[in-house]
């Protein structure tokens, strides 16, 4: 005599979907396939241009040593904006290949692009000190913007835990005998 538990877990059977919307899918899949490639391609040259540009900046490092801690937080403004695009394009690579999107890559460009406007705040507002309002701004952003950093990490922290706990069906396949 079949199982009546095991009757329970197989899935209830699907009707056929007519071929107009099979077709209408399959165009569907296409055309997003082809503009998350639109969207890589973007990303790509972007981040090879940042690249070069950096490169560029980091001859200028070694010009004078009045422009060397200018040329440096430019240069490491363009890279913290190379990271930015790679995450960017690690989330749409994940997306095609999982066929869902994933929000801890977005975390992290959050995180990231808030790191690298604290620094670029952070040395322009060495600049501001003792200039009053400006200085008072600069450090209310950074801040803000630290407080944005540790709220989009506690985030990133539950999405991953929450991700490691078994499904909420697992545990009702265990019952005791």
């Amino acid at each position: 005599m079949p199982d009546p538990q095991m009757q329970q877990k197989q899935p209830p059977k699907k009707t056929a979907r007519p071929g107009y919307l099979r077709a209408g899918d399959r165009a569907l899949e296409w055309v997003e396939a082809i503009l998350y490639l639109g969207i890589a391609i973007f990303l790509l040259i972007t981040a090879i241009s940042l690249l070069v540009v950096a490169g560029r900046e980091t001859g200028s490092l070694f010009s004078s040593a009045a422009a060397t801690g200018d040329a440096a937080v430019k240069v490491l403004d363009i890279l913290l904006l190379v990271f930015i695009v790679v995450e960017l394009l690690f989330a749409v690579r994940t997306t095609v290949v999982k066929r869902e999107l994933v929000a801890e890559p977005f975390l992290l460009v959050g995180i990231i692009a808030s790191i690298k406007e604290i620094v670029v705040l952070s040395v322009k507002a060495a600049d501001q000190v003792g200039k009053g309002p400006e200085f008072s701004d600069s450090v209310r952003e950074i801040a803000i913007l630290g407080a944005l950093v540790l709220v989009l990490g506690v985030t990133a922290y539950l999405l991953r835990r929450k991700e490691r706990e078994p499904v909420e069906g697992d545990d009702l396949d265990k019952q005791p005998e």
